[in-house]
């Protein structure tokens, strides 16, 4: 069986939470100074986010940033 991309991973799982908070990726991206074309890629598993975003992230979602890893 072959494994999933970790990027594939994380940005579906960076999307749920992101959903679930009933936020945009513009949303997201204002809570999190990142750019939403940024968060994009990262949900498309196109980015390899930096641990420092990954933080970023986690902290506007109210979540821990091991909470973004599969």
């Amino acid at each position: 069986m072959k494994k999933r991309d970790i990027r594939i991973l994380v940005g579906a799982k960076l999307r749920q939470l992101r959903e679930n908070n009933g936020w945009s990726q513009e949303d997201l991206g204002f809570e999190s100074g990142l750019h939403r074309n940024y968060i994009g890629g990262i949900e498309r598993g196109e980015r390899n986010v930096a641990i420092v975003n990954l933080a970023k992230l986690a902290k506007a979602l109210g979540v821990m940033p091991r909470d973004l890893l599969p």
